[in-house]
Order: structure tokens, then sequence, then C-alpha cells
């Protein structure tokens, strides 16, 4: 699994930071988290790919929307009969329909707009999920986690034969669950030769918010924890009057969560051009790795053990 940001800018695009869009490739599928301006145009840049099922918005705000209409018009230029899946806040439908119909346009191809509270499974797909969380914004928002379903434990090949098991098919019966006879009688049990389940990987993207207990919960032990990060502690009256959360604050989150990695993004303008205070704050507030995004970075999300 790995992520792409594509766009990191607060607000409106800089020269160096589109709005906010961040794509996310998992076991061969596309999923886009949010849809700024010109997302379309970073997609080619970075090469991403546009074959996208499932687009997660966190809010109706334009830097996080106003890439929808565009990008849906050049899907229907290119043919494209494949259904998307667009997942929203409650209330968002009748917002996110007019986007799709903008200038009297009428989609060529199937789109549901699916609202979803916080708390609700957005996609419950093949050995994971995406949940929509609680966020705090000045509008109807939610964060997006995608979260995997524990794996099988490591196989004990040596084990397993120690106890007599032949190599063959027995082997992944035992690797699946289910205990095997051998030739002489005994049994072996999966328990025998199957060591612990293994967490799959966590992925939680905040969207627009104050720092708030939710995001907490849900990112616990993250792999990677994708939070706003709009100001540095001295617009921290600005950050809380307008919804946001400064770098520190994001640090001390994903320090009290336990997370393995923080990737600070939504970053303002004021900073576009030097993004170091925010860096410098969020690392100072958590001991593990952190990075400001900037546009086109590409980060790997592997799995715990790795």
């Amino acid at each position: 699994m790995s992520v792409t940001f594509l766009g990191t800018s607060a607000a409106m695009p800089t020269a160096e930071r589109a709005p906010s869009a961040l794509m996310c490739h998992r076991e061969g599928e596309r999923y886009l988290f949010d849809c700024g301006e010109g997302t379309q145009r970073q997609m080619m840049r970075f090469g991403t790919g546009f074959s996208v099922s499932h687009l997660f918005v966190t809010h109706l705000h334009g830097d996080h929307v106003l890439g929808i209409p565009g990008l849906v018009q050049t899907w229907d230029f290119n043919d494209r009969s494949d259904p998307l899946a667009i997942h929203a806040p409650p209330g968002s439908r009748r917002h996110i329909e007019s986007l799709l119909h903008a200038g009297g346009h009428q989609p060529g191809f199937p789109i549901r707009v699916n609202e979803v509270s916080p708390g609700s499974v957005a996609l419950d797909g093949d050995e994971f999920e995406v949940r929509a969380f609680e966020t705090e914004h000045r509008t109807r928002s939610v964060g997006w986690a995608l979260v995997e379903d524990d794996r099988r434990g490591r196989f004990d090949r040596a084990r397993a034969e120690e106890l007599g098991v032949p190599v063959g098919p027995k082997f992944g019966r035992l690797h699946d669950g289910e205990p095997v006879e051998l030739d002489d009688g005994r049994v072996v049990h999966p328990e025998q030769v199957v060591g612990e389940p293994r967490p799959g990987r966590r992925l939680v993207y905040t969207g627009d918010t104050r720092p708030v207990w939710a995001t907490e919960e849900i990112a616990r032990d993250a792999d990677l924890l994708i939070h706003e990060a709009t100001f540095a502690s001295d617009e921290a009256d600005r950050a809380q009057s307008t919804g946001h959360t400064t770098a520190r604050e994001a640090g001390n989150l994903a320090r009290r969560a336990g997370v393995k990695r923080l990737a600070l993004t939504h970053v303002s303008s004021r900073y576009a051009g030097d993004a170091s205070a925010i860096a410098s704050e969020a690392a100072a507030a958590f001991d593990g790795e952190s990075v400001v995004a900037h546009d086109g970075l590409e980060l790997d999300v592997p799995f715990p053990e790795e």
C-alpha cells in the first residue's frame, strides 16, 4: 500500500502546492481522498493513474471538491463505463450531485453518492474496510480510516515437518485453520504450526479538523496518520477560530495515539515557500517519524512487522 499526495495546500493553490487530494494504492486498486481544483492534472503529473473506483470526500469546502466536475468530465471524454462511488458526510448528496452536473453535464457512467455518518463503514472490501470518523470543522465533515483485517499468523514449516506433516496440500489446510490427520492417525492442529494473527495496516486521513478525540482513538497505533497542520503555533488562535490544527497539536495527538508515522498536509499559503516551522514543531512534539508532505510525495505503508 502507498499514498501519493496530489495536493497539500490549504484553502487555495499556490505556485508550489495544489489544493487537497490524496491517492491511495492498495493491492491494485486506487482510492482518491478529496478532489481539490486541478486534481486530474496532478494525477497526470505524478503518474498515479485514473482508474479510481471510490472517492472519499471529507467535507464540501471548495479546496476539497472543486476538482470533481473536471475529473468526471474527463472520464466521460475517455468513454468511462465503470461505476464510481462518492462517499461524503451526511447532507452532502445534493451538493455533490450539483458538481457532477456542472455546466449541464450528464455523466455517461453510473455514479453513486453515499452519505456516511461518523462511525459507519463506507466501503467493506476484501479483508479491509474504509470507515468514517468524526472531525470538527466549520461544516459537516468526516475523516477516513482504511483499516485492514488481521492476517493469518506465520506458518512454521520446520515445525510442521517435525510433526510429520508431509509437504503439500496439508500445509495449506493448516494455514487456513483446518486440522489435518496424518497417515499414522495423529491429528495436527493449526495452533501447533501457525503463529498468532498479525495486524493489518491502518491509514488515517483527517481532512480539515481541530485535534479531536475521535482522531486519536481511530489512529491508535496507526501505520500512517495524515493530519492537517494548517498553521504553526504562532497562529494558534486563528487555527482554533477557523477549525484547523497547528503542527504542534498534530504532533501531540500523534504521540498520544502511538502512531508509527505522521504526515502533515493542508499547509497555509503563508508557509508555501518555507514549511520549516511546521516541520520543527511537529518533530518537537512527536518522537516518531514525521514529514511535511509536498505535492508528489509518495509514501509506502508497509505491514507493521516490516
